[in-house]
Protein backbone atom coordinates (compact mmCIF):
# COMPACT_ATOMS: atom_id res chain seq x y z
CA UNK A 1 0.00 0.00 0.00
CA UNK A 2 3.05 2.32 0.92
CA UNK A 3 4.94 1.50 -2.54
CA UNK A 4 1.40 2.13 -4.38
CA UNK A 5 0.85 5.37 -2.72
CA UNK A 6 4.27 6.39 -3.60
CA UNK A 7 4.17 5.70 -6.94
CA UNK A 8 0.51 7.77 -7.13
CA UNK A 9 2.58 10.59 -5.65
CA UNK A 10 5.79 10.80 -8.05
CA UNK A 11 3.14 10.02 -11.02
CA UNK A 12 1.12 13.39 -9.66
CA UNK A 13 4.53 14.90 -8.90
CA UNK A 14 5.77 14.26 -13.03
CA UNK A 15 2.22 15.52 -14.50
CA UNK A 16 2.64 19.05 -12.27
CA UNK A 17 6.40 19.08 -13.72
CA UNK A 18 5.64 18.65 -17.26
CA UNK A 19 2.33 21.50 -16.52
CA UNK A 20 4.36 24.14 -15.12
CA UNK A 21 7.05 23.34 -18.75
CA UNK A 22 4.41 23.72 -21.04
CA UNK A 23 4.94 27.13 -22.34
CA UNK A 24 7.92 29.39 -22.62
CA UNK A 25 10.42 28.82 -19.66
CA UNK A 26 10.85 30.76 -16.44
CA UNK A 27 13.94 32.88 -17.00
CA UNK A 28 16.87 31.80 -14.33
CA UNK A 29 18.30 34.76 -14.52
CA UNK A 30 17.17 38.91 -14.44
CA UNK A 31 17.33 38.32 -18.25
CA UNK A 32 18.53 37.06 -21.19
CA UNK A 33 18.26 39.88 -23.94
CA UNK A 34 18.77 37.76 -27.12
CA UNK A 35 21.82 37.53 -29.18
CA UNK A 36 20.74 37.83 -32.91
CA UNK A 37 23.81 37.40 -33.95
CA UNK A 38 25.10 34.12 -32.80
CA UNK A 39 25.15 31.12 -35.00
CA UNK A 40 24.39 28.80 -31.87
CA UNK A 41 20.61 26.92 -32.38
CA UNK A 42 18.86 26.64 -28.56
CA UNK A 43 14.89 26.33 -28.72
CA UNK A 44 14.82 30.24 -28.13
CA UNK A 45 17.64 32.34 -28.77
CA UNK A 46 21.00 32.71 -27.16
CA UNK A 47 22.01 34.95 -24.44
CA UNK A 48 23.48 38.19 -24.81
CA UNK A 49 27.35 38.52 -22.66
CA UNK A 50 24.93 40.98 -19.73
CA UNK A 51 27.80 43.22 -19.74
CA UNK A 52 26.58 44.31 -23.22
CA UNK A 53 23.38 44.69 -22.59
CA UNK A 54 21.93 48.22 -23.07
CA UNK A 55 18.60 49.54 -21.87
CA UNK A 56 18.01 50.12 -26.02
CA UNK A 57 17.61 46.16 -25.74
CA UNK A 58 14.56 46.52 -24.27
CA UNK A 59 12.87 49.12 -26.10
CA UNK A 60 11.35 50.03 -29.44
CA UNK A 61 9.74 52.93 -30.62
CA UNK A 62 6.85 51.47 -31.80
CA UNK A 63 4.56 54.32 -32.46
CA UNK A 64 1.37 51.95 -31.38
CA UNK A 65 -0.81 54.70 -30.77
CA UNK A 66 -0.92 55.41 -35.19
CA UNK A 67 -3.12 54.20 -36.96
CA UNK A 68 -1.98 51.51 -39.83
CA UNK A 69 -2.99 50.77 -43.11
CA UNK A 70 -5.56 48.49 -43.38
CA UNK A 71 -6.11 48.46 -47.02
CA UNK A 72 -3.31 46.53 -47.81
CA UNK A 73 -4.49 42.80 -47.79
CA UNK A 74 -8.24 41.59 -48.39
CA UNK A 75 -9.42 40.80 -44.61
CA UNK A 76 -9.36 45.03 -43.87
CA UNK A 77 -6.81 44.31 -40.54
CA UNK A 78 -3.47 44.87 -39.58
CA UNK A 79 -1.69 43.20 -36.41
CA UNK A 80 1.65 44.78 -35.52
CA UNK A 81 3.25 42.23 -33.35
CA UNK A 82 6.12 43.34 -31.21
CA UNK A 83 7.96 40.22 -29.98
CA UNK A 84 11.30 38.56 -29.00
CA UNK A 85 12.20 39.20 -32.95
CA UNK A 86 11.73 43.41 -31.94
CA UNK A 87 12.58 43.68 -28.70
CA UNK A 88 15.40 41.46 -27.75
CA UNK A 89 15.29 41.55 -24.41
CA UNK A 90 12.13 39.32 -23.90
CA UNK A 91 14.10 36.74 -24.44
CA UNK A 92 12.65 34.43 -22.05
CA UNK A 93 10.21 36.63 -20.28
CA UNK A 94 7.35 34.50 -21.69
CA UNK A 95 5.00 37.80 -22.92
CA UNK A 96 4.98 39.72 -26.30
CA UNK A 97 2.19 42.31 -27.43
CA UNK A 98 0.02 43.16 -30.74
CA UNK A 99 -1.92 46.09 -32.09
CA UNK A 100 -4.19 44.86 -34.39
CA UNK A 101 -6.20 47.72 -36.91
CA UNK A 102 -9.40 46.78 -38.56
CA UNK A 103 -11.09 48.54 -40.77
CA UNK A 104 -15.08 49.03 -41.50
CA UNK A 105 -16.21 45.19 -41.72
CA UNK A 106 -12.43 44.01 -41.54
CA UNK A 107 -11.61 40.54 -39.52
CA UNK A 108 -8.80 39.27 -38.24
CA UNK A 109 -9.46 35.54 -39.67
CA UNK A 110 -9.70 32.80 -38.02
CA UNK A 111 -6.13 31.45 -36.60
CA UNK A 112 -4.45 29.99 -33.63
CA UNK A 113 -0.84 30.72 -31.76
CA UNK A 114 0.41 27.68 -31.27
CA UNK A 115 2.50 29.17 -28.27
CA UNK A 116 0.36 31.37 -26.41
CA UNK A 117 -2.87 32.17 -24.70
CA UNK A 118 -3.80 35.72 -25.89
CA UNK A 119 -5.87 38.35 -23.75
CA UNK A 120 -7.21 41.45 -26.11
CA UNK A 121 -8.79 44.34 -25.34
CA UNK A 122 -10.92 46.96 -27.02
CA UNK A 123 -9.47 50.06 -27.85
CA UNK A 124 -12.08 52.22 -29.98
CA UNK A 125 -14.70 50.48 -32.11
CA UNK A 126 -16.56 47.32 -31.44
CA UNK A 127 -15.48 43.83 -32.17
CA UNK A 128 -17.62 40.53 -32.28
CA UNK A 129 -15.28 37.87 -31.52
CA UNK A 130 -14.76 33.67 -30.49
CA UNK A 131 -12.85 30.86 -30.28
CA UNK A 132 -13.95 27.19 -30.97
CA UNK A 133 -13.25 24.35 -28.59
CA UNK A 134 -11.12 21.14 -29.92
CA UNK A 135 -12.79 17.68 -30.76
CA UNK A 136 -15.25 16.47 -31.01
CA UNK A 137 -17.81 19.56 -29.35
CA UNK A 138 -16.22 22.26 -31.10
CA UNK A 139 -18.23 24.93 -29.20
CA UNK A 140 -18.42 28.31 -30.37
CA UNK A 141 -17.82 30.80 -27.66
CA UNK A 142 -18.38 34.18 -29.10
CA UNK A 143 -19.02 37.59 -27.59
CA UNK A 144 -19.71 41.21 -28.88
CA UNK A 145 -16.76 43.63 -27.64
CA UNK A 146 -17.05 47.38 -26.84
CA UNK A 147 -14.53 49.70 -26.25
CA UNK A 148 -12.62 49.09 -22.47
CA UNK A 149 -14.08 44.84 -22.93
CA UNK A 150 -11.85 42.20 -22.70
CA UNK A 151 -11.86 38.90 -23.91
CA UNK A 152 -9.11 35.58 -23.89
CA UNK A 153 -8.11 32.51 -26.42
CA UNK A 154 -7.05 29.68 -25.20
CA UNK A 155 -3.76 28.83 -26.18
CA UNK A 156 -3.82 26.58 -29.35
CA UNK A 157 -7.95 26.93 -30.44
CA UNK A 158 -8.89 28.91 -33.19
CA UNK A 159 -10.08 32.21 -32.69
CA UNK A 160 -10.95 35.28 -35.16
CA UNK A 161 -11.98 39.06 -34.35
CA UNK A 162 -14.23 41.10 -36.70
CA UNK A 163 -15.69 45.04 -36.58
CA UNK A 164 -19.36 44.12 -37.52
CA UNK A 165 -19.72 48.22 -38.39
CA UNK A 166 -19.74 48.94 -41.99
CA UNK A 167 -18.83 53.04 -41.00
CA UNK A 168 -16.01 53.38 -38.76
CA UNK A 169 -12.75 51.05 -37.89
CA UNK A 170 -12.16 49.53 -34.82
CA UNK A 171 -8.89 49.26 -32.44
CA UNK A 172 -7.76 46.22 -30.40
CA UNK A 173 -4.43 45.30 -28.14
CA UNK A 174 -3.22 42.26 -27.09
CA UNK A 175 -0.72 40.79 -24.84
CA UNK A 176 0.02 37.05 -25.11
CA UNK A 177 1.87 34.79 -23.00
CA UNK A 178 4.89 33.79 -25.52
CA UNK A 179 7.96 35.73 -26.74
CA UNK A 180 6.90 33.95 -29.73
CA UNK A 181 4.10 33.30 -29.93
CA UNK A 182 3.40 32.36 -33.51
CA UNK A 183 0.38 32.61 -35.84
CA UNK A 184 -1.36 29.81 -38.32
CA UNK A 185 -3.86 31.60 -40.25
CA UNK A 186 -6.15 28.76 -40.89
CA UNK A 187 -7.53 29.62 -44.55
CA UNK A 188 -3.80 30.36 -45.75
CA UNK A 189 -2.28 27.44 -44.31
CA UNK A 190 -4.77 24.98 -45.74
CA UNK A 191 -5.62 26.79 -49.22
CA UNK A 192 -2.05 28.84 -49.31
CA UNK A 193 0.42 25.86 -48.27
CA UNK A 194 3.67 25.83 -50.23
CA UNK A 195 3.44 23.12 -51.84
CA UNK A 196 -0.32 23.24 -52.51
CA UNK A 197 -2.17 20.06 -50.49
CA UNK A 198 -3.79 17.83 -52.71
CA UNK A 199 -7.41 18.74 -54.33
CA UNK A 200 -7.95 15.30 -53.25
CA UNK A 201 -7.63 15.62 -49.83
CA UNK A 202 -9.37 18.72 -49.32
CA UNK A 203 -11.85 17.63 -51.42
CA UNK A 204 -12.44 14.87 -49.09
CA UNK A 205 -12.27 17.13 -45.85
CA UNK A 206 -14.69 19.89 -46.46
CA UNK A 207 -16.64 17.60 -48.71
CA UNK A 208 -16.75 19.61 -51.81
CA UNK A 209 -15.64 18.94 -55.19
CA UNK A 210 -12.42 19.21 -56.51
CA UNK A 211 -12.58 22.37 -58.31
CA UNK A 212 -14.32 24.22 -55.34
CA UNK A 213 -10.39 23.41 -54.15
CA UNK A 214 -9.03 24.25 -56.58
CA UNK A 215 -10.70 27.62 -57.14
CA UNK A 216 -9.33 28.44 -53.01
CA UNK A 217 -5.86 27.24 -53.26
CA UNK A 218 -5.85 30.20 -57.08
CA UNK A 219 -6.56 32.76 -54.28
CA UNK A 220 -3.95 35.27 -53.36
CA UNK A 221 -3.83 34.50 -49.28
CA UNK A 222 -2.50 37.42 -47.94
CA UNK A 223 -0.45 37.74 -44.41
CA UNK A 224 -2.27 40.53 -42.42
CA UNK A 225 0.84 40.36 -39.90
CA UNK A 226 3.52 42.87 -39.87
Amino acid sequence: MAFSSYFLFVALLVLASWQATASDPSPLQDFCVADNNSRVLVNGLVCKDPKDVKAEDFFLAAKLDMPRDTKTNKVGSNVTLINVMRIPGLNTLGISLARIDYAPLGENPPHTHPRATEILTVLEGTLYVGFVTSNPNNTLLSKVLNKGDVFVFPEGLIHFQFNPNPYKPAVAIAALSSQNPGAITIANAVFGSKPMISDDVLAKAFQVEKKTVDWLQAQFWADNHN
